[in-house]
């Protein structure tokens, strides 16, 4: 018996009849450790993630390794969608140590949590230069019982450098920092052939889409129109829509590949990767209305609409398996492909997609474009492969699908919330805004008590206390809601987040946001997180929401809070600015951020067009605040005062303490948008 049977998390389910006696983490298994002398091993996966399976199959299930485990660890299971803050505290643990990242994370720690020893995917069998799972169990046997003052030595020295990276003052001046020279070496790692990043994880084999730096390359494109920015771009997003980490039957992104032609994905698929990338593709649509951006945007909102949506909110992705093989669901055979789609023009969809007798993989087919010299065809062209695209749909979901993973997260569904708001918006799609409400009130309703937050939900069974990024993220959602629909329950809720965060997460001695609560439990570090991972980070988030509440409100205080984040972390930028695009983007925003205030009812069709204008155009550091006639501003708001033209909706440009001339026409506010490149942007 283990200690999972009554979890509601699906990865820890798929553990549960396991013959380790796993415990949950909690500090009554410190405390078990202690009193028993045995080293503690955590294991940390999450359920998507397919290396997690084939190591649960054949390392945890085998009843001789469990004994060893039983006899000799206290075992510990974390999922780490559920705890992303023992993932992110032991995975930087784990990145010391010379692990290079990913899960499952297997981590060995002493009575006080502190770990001495490090390994990821242990099989069975020693393969792939991994030693055996067994012989690492029997190996730390040893050590921690023949040598406990190696022991106490390396568990000492990674605490100390856990706690210089996590705890340290990293206070500078936000005026020193420089934001081009930061996109153009970002830029400097991208693959400017193939696109994606180079350098992840020391080799360029493994590609992800990576949007949060991409917005750093994009931004640095639209202040200097340096064309180079914009070929990495395209570059790597054609890759990514036309290769195989797109699922060109159901719609939707998978979470990486692993070849760096975008050919092999591996066949995960996340909400906030899609949440990330939608939003992206939203921004270069504004940009060039380009329907290639158009068309994987709708089709990827449809994919979170039609297998995402659960009880309102967003369930977390899918994993990569069914029936034991990963990405069984997704491939496709020649004579399955022939049989789904017979008497319409079946050759035309083999041409385009790379189908072939023999396969691209193991013998059946990944689907792709990257292969057609065309990746934009004709309308008559795509009609006829959107029919058979649905027909193929049709026959797919008769098949064994993946897993869902139905745990709804906060953070997550905050970056959900910030895209479709986005997206309906640009797009005109009141559908796509009101499903980001529709997630929003089911976030508030489920993961919501007063100004806290919860961080996850399974089963309608809360998880542990709301993080900073939860408040960050869902903060950030309801801004682009307000912004949507000006509706101020959002404002009021991102307001109410915000406070929240100022007063349980403020490190009061050295600034910017802890990942825990003060009133969360205490782990080995209280971590200060500046670096960006699968999602962005609260602090570089945060920078943005508190200049966007400063720039709504006309109070000096959020923009005091805002340059006091971005200077709690201006020391560390120098040596971390490869990894905190967030930041870097923030910080951008507070320099050059602008608003354009629209003065008029919001049904007007005048007004409509006055928005129109500025949905219309790629503006990553504009706010669009709408006034209905008769409502006042703020007092310390710029445009304090100012109201309709002779009657007609109207728009006026603020930045700082200064706006525009009124203008009245959508076209003119169009012509005013376009700006010509800036000068390169540096200090504050």
């Amino acid at each position: 018996m283990n200690a999972l049977e009554n979890t509601t998390s699906p990865y820890l389910l798929a553990h549960k009849d396991n013959p380790v006696q796993w415990r949950l983490w909690s500090s009554d298994v410190l405390a078990e450790a202690e009193q028993s002398g045995k080293p503690i091993l955590l294991s940390i996966g999450y359920a998507a993630c397919h290396w997690c399976h084939v190591m649960n199959r054949e390392s945890y299930s085998n009843p001789e390794t469990a004994k060893l485990i039983n006899d000799n660890f206290i075992p510990v299971i974390v999922d780490r969608v559920q705890r992303p803050d023992l993932d992110q505290l032991y995975q930087a643990a784990g990145n010391i140590m010379g692990f290079s990242g990913g899960w499952p994370l297997t981590i060995f720690l002493n009575a006080q949590g502190r770990p001495f020893f490090v390994g990821g995917y242990l099989g069975d069998v020693e393969k792939f230069g991994q030693p055996s799972f067994t012989r690492v169990l029997t190996e730390m046997v040893a050590l921690y019982r023949d040598k406990p003052e190696d022991v106490v030595k390396q568990s000492q020295a990674i605490f100390d450098q856990l706690a210089i990276l996590h705890d340290r003052d990293m206070r500078g001046l936000a005026d020193s920092i420089q934001i081009d020279p930061a996109a153009l070496r970002l830029a400097q790692r991208y693959d400017i052939f193939l696109g994606g990043q180079l350098s992840y994880l020391g080799n360029g084999t493994m590609k992800f889409p990576q949007t949060i730096f991409l917005d750093v390359i994009w931004r640095a494109y639209l202040r200097s129109s340096i064309s180079q920015f914009l070929q990495v771009i395209t570059t790597t997003i054609d890759a990514a829509v036309l290769g195989g980490l797109y699922d060109h039957i159901g719609g939707g992104f998978f979470r990486y590949t692993t070849d760096e032609r975008w050919h092999l994905p591996h066949f995960e698929k996340m909400l906030s990767d899609n949440a990330l990338i939608v939003e992206f593709l939203t921004n270069l649509w504004q940009f060039n209305r380009n329907a290639l951006c158009k068309r994987h945007l709708e089709e990827t909102i449809g994919w979170m609409q039609r297998d995402l949506k659960l009880n309102g909110a967003f369930a977390a992705g899918f994993e990569a398996e069914s029936e034991g093989e990963d990405g069984k669901f997704y491939l496709w055979s020649e004579s399955e492909i022939d049989a789904a789609l017979t008497g319409t023009f079946v050759q035309r969809f083999k041409a385009v997609y790379g189908v072939t007798r023999d396969g691209n993989f193991m013998g059946r087919n990944i689907l792709r474009r990257s292969g057609h010299p065309q990746p934009q065809l004709s309308e008559a062209d795509e009609a006829l492969l959107t029919k058979q695209r649905a027909l193929l749909l049709a026959a797919r979901d008769k098949r064994v699908h993946p897993a869902r993973d139905e745990t709804i997260l906060a953070d997550w569904n905050g970056l959900a919330i910030s895209a479709l708001a986005q997206a309906g918006a640009a797009l005109d799609r009141a559908d796509w805004i009101q499903t980001a409400i529709t997630a929003f009130d089911a976030i508030v309703k489920t993961l919501g008590e007063g100004d806290r937050l919860y961080h996850s939900a399974d089963g309608g069974v809360r998880g542990a206390q709301g993080f900073a990024d939860d408040y960050a993220l869902m903060s950030r959602g309801a801004l682009h809601l307000w912004e949507a629909t000006g509706d101020a329950r959002f404002l009021d809720a991102a307001k109410r987040w915000v406070g929240t965060l100022n007063e349980h997460f403020w490190n009061s001695q050295k600034g910017g946001y802890c990942t825990t609560s003060d009133d969360a439990e205490t782990l080995i570090v209280r971590s200060r997180v500046l670096y960006d991972q699968s999602v962005p980070s609260a602090n570089g988030i945060m920078a943005t929401v508190l200049t966007r509440l400063g720039m709504i409100t006309g109070e000096g205080h959020y923009g005091q809070r805002a340059r006091e984040v971005l200077e709690a972390f201006a020391d560390e930028y120098s040596r971390a600015w490869a990894s905190c695009a967030s930041y870097i983007s923030s910080l951008e925003t507070f320099v050059t951020g602008f608003q354009i205030v629209i003065v008029g009812p919001r049904t007007s069709p005048r007004t409509q067009e006055l928005m129109r204008a500025v949905w219309g155009k790629a503006l990553p550091n504009r706010l669009l605040y709408v006034v209905e006639s008769g409502e006042a501003l703020p007092p310390g708001h710029p445009a304090f005062g100012k109201g309709m033209q002779n009657g007609a909706p109207t728009a006026y440009l603020c930045s700082r303490n200064t706006c525009s001339i009124p203008i009245t026409s959508a076209v003119t506010l169009s012509q005013a948008l376009t700006l010509p490149p800036r000068a390169p942007v540096g200090s504050a």
